[in-house]
């Protein structure tokens, strides 16, 4: 690696070089990762993730997190969101967090490994919750395949999965928060929305990458029912 300084006290920036044993896709993906404010941010936070910083910004547009709140986060790993709504909530909230994969231990927060589709992995979640949730956050996306028609109905589709579950975690008045790719097949899930929430808003975090599709749907105002 070269390290390059920019003046007036900016960031490094890292170059990577290319190697046989490493595929440009790769070498592409560390430069960004290495160069990437955000990234470099969460190390100094001692967040676990860059997305901790969308979590904040939904949160500062939209006044999600609360002191005392319980909160469900869907597709947790490795953390960054649990740990940004165990900060908010305090030792009277609660915080779960579920996910496929393996997830650190987090102080304030109950992690669940499992797929939250599964009975057992549910039941599990409404007894961390000990009660009806104020926010359901889903900030989940299928690995890519490439195709971006595929991956958008990927995405789209474990976000109806989530508000699936989050109708029956919810309270009413409860917000529900979804991650879903721009594209179009989204729109039967925000006609359920919109029955189902007074309000429904979108939002695209600053941390999230500009090249990036995602953007994130914010339903408010839960009106009850499963």
């Amino acid at each position: 690696m070269a390290r390059t300084t920019k003046g007036g006290g900016r960031q490094l920036t890292v170059r990577v070089r290319k190697t046989r044993r490493r595929k440009p896709s790769s070498t592409d993906w560390l430069t960004r990762q290495l160069n990437d404010p955000y990234v470099v941010e969460a190390r100094r936070q001692g967040y676990r993730s860059r997305a901790a910083f969308k979590l904040q910004q939904l949160d500062e547009r939209f006044h999600l997190l609360a002191r005392g709140a319980r909160i469900v986060d869907l597709g947790c790993a490795p953390g960054g969101w649990s740990q940004v709504a165990a900060e908010a909530v305090g030792p009277k909230g609660v915080v779960v967090g579920v996910d496929l994969s393996p997830t650190d231990a987090l102080p304030g927060a109950t992690l669940i490994q499992g797929d939250f589709r599964d009975e057992g992995v549910e039941a599990a979640i409404r007894a961390a919750l000990g009660g009806p949730a104020d926010l359901v956050l889903s900030d989940m996306a299928a690995p890519a395949t490439g195709h971006a028609a595929t991956d958008h109905l990927r995405v789209v589709g474990l976000a109806e999965d989530a508000f699936a579950l989050a109708r029956t975690l919810l309270r009413p008045g409860g917000t529900f928060v979804a991650k879903v790719f721009q594209g179009g097949a989204e729109g039967g899930l925000l006609a359920e929305l919109k029955k189902a929430f007074t309000e429904i808003r979108h939002a695209k975090p600053a941390a999230s990458r500009a090249e990036s599709a995602e953007t994130y749907v914010v339903a408010k105002g839960f009106r009850g029912g499963a």
